[in-house]
């Protein structure tokens, strides 16, 4: 596929996870230390390839013992499954600046298909730094994208019930990852 190779800045691109807690309000959760790779052709962005690779181990919520909580057996397991992962499998431009991307994720060693909306933030070129040095410019790319999953498809699936039948975590959980790609060195950037 003819077109432009970028990476995933990992400094600069974050996982966010939100859910229901204690049946009034949300919890988050962020995962930093996210790797990954577009390779996109811009006449045909519906071949796009993008895969990436999230360190789980880092979760962090703000509360060391909720963060230890999410890190063991009983929600993500990461003494077994330390990497999260995701490979797109179909994207579909859904305007100038949207796109439906379709593919595998894999949480805890299970894998489902999800789809996130994402959306393109535009490109700009700007400094690199490297060994102390401004060796840019070097064109970034910025995108957001969105999706809600179902934990207990990923055998997410501790909880506990609170008063009334509540219970202390809700089944779905919403998504975010904002992604910073950097044009391979060597590239051209498009348009």
């Amino acid at each position: 596929m003819a077109g432009t190779k970028w990476f995933f800045e990992p400094g600069h691109t974050a996982v966010e996870f939100r859910a229901r807690h204690m049946m009034v309000t949300y919890v988050r959760g962020q995962l930093k230390n996210v790797r990954g790779s577009l390779e996109v052709d811009p006449d045909e962005p519906g071949r796009a390839r993008v895969e990436a690779a999230v360190d789980a181990t880092q979760v962090y919520t703000g509360q060391p013992q909720r963060d230890a909580h999410l890190r063991s057996a009983d929600f993500f397991d990461v003494e077994h499954h330390p990497t999260w992962t995701f490979a797109a499998t179909g994207v579909q431009q859904m305007s100038g600046t949207e796109f439906a991307v379709t593919g595998e994720l894999t949480v805890r060693g299970v894998t489902r298909s999800v789809t996130f909306d994402v959306t393109s933030l535009g490109q700009w070129d700007t400094p690199w730094w490297e060994d102390g040095q401004d060796r840019g410019p070097r064109r970034r790319a910025g995108f957001t994208a969105r999706t809600r999953v179902n934990r207990h498809d990923f055998g997410v699936s501790w909880n506990d019930v609170v008063d009334r039948g509540g219970v202390v975590v809700s089944d779905m959980v919403d998504v975010v990852v904002d992604v910073e790609a950097v044009l391979e060195a060597g590239g051209t950037p498009p348009g």
